[in-house]
């Protein structure tokens, strides 16, 4: 997907900032739900990371149920696009729309055999299932790739997902700006998404790109599954800015 158009789709010159909330359970995820409407964010992605995604799919379905409207990415923790596009396709079918899939790996290989990434792509086509695919590239907690080889491994990926999405090396640890700089290169005008390590504090060096998947960085201190009002409004302040600023 082009940059330009992944703008257009959320109506935002500044980088798109899509609150990741951990869930639970319903009445805790839709009280995060209503903090990311409240600060006028462009949707936000669920992910599960205390159970199987068996348990996830009815969260997944009240949370539609309460919100028809809102723009709604998920994360199936711990499984590929194999598992995930036939699960999407099936809430598709139930009339459970679901807007985005953002898989932690995308199994992209950086020497460019990719087949494990090719066979995910077909699973996706067959299941029908036509939401915007974050595919996670070079990301945290999985198979470590060499930062030279960074370049390829993002140029791969434009070939399998709307979205190229990294990360820093952990959960709330901020990338590295040569990444992000290779990443920009590889991809050239292609949507690039940021997945780790945002806060309002540092945003603002990361203006190059288009999207920010945020938690720790705007979730009460301490706490891994509530957002603090505060910090995400504070972050949408700064996005606000950087959009100000392209278009000067």
């Amino acid at each position: 997907m082009q940059r330009d158009d992944f703008h257009k789709l959320f109506k935002s010159t500044g980088p798109v900032v899509l609150p990741v909330i951990h869930v639970l359970d319903t009445p805790r995820t839709v009280r995060n739900v209503r903090e990311v409407i409240g600060a006028g964010a462009a949707g936000c992605f669920l992910i599960n990371h205390d159970f199987e995604p068996e348990s996830f799919l009815p969260i997944i379905r009240d949370v539609r149920a309460a919100y028809p409207s809102l723009w709604m990415g998920v994360n199936f923790l711990s499984v590929t696009g194999k598992v995930a596009f036939p699960m999407l396709s099936k809430l598709e079918r139930e009339g459970i729309t679901i807007d985005a899939y953002w898989a932690d790996d995308a199994r992209i290989d950086e020497h460019g055999e990719n087949l494990e990434a090719t066979e995910i792509a077909k699973i996706q086509k067959d299941s029908g299932w036509d939401g915007l695919y974050f595919g996670g590239t070079c990301f945290k907690k999985q198979r470590e790739i060499e930062p030279a080889l960074y370049n390829d491994a993002a140029r791969h990926a434009c070939h399998f997902m709307d979205v190229v999405t990294t990360s820093g090396v952990a959960t709330g640890h901020e990338a590295d700006l040569g990444k992000i700089d290779t990443f920009r290169d590889a991809i050239g005008d292609r949507a690039l998404a940021l997945a780790s390590g945002i806060t309002p504090e540092n945003a603002a060096n990361y203006g190059d790109v288009d999207c920010f998947m945020v938690a720790t960085g705007i979730n009460e201190p301490g706490n891994f599954y509530d957002i603090d009002p505060a910090r995400l409004d504070a972050l949408m302040q700064v996005t606000r800015t950087l959009g100000q600023g392209e278009k000067s």
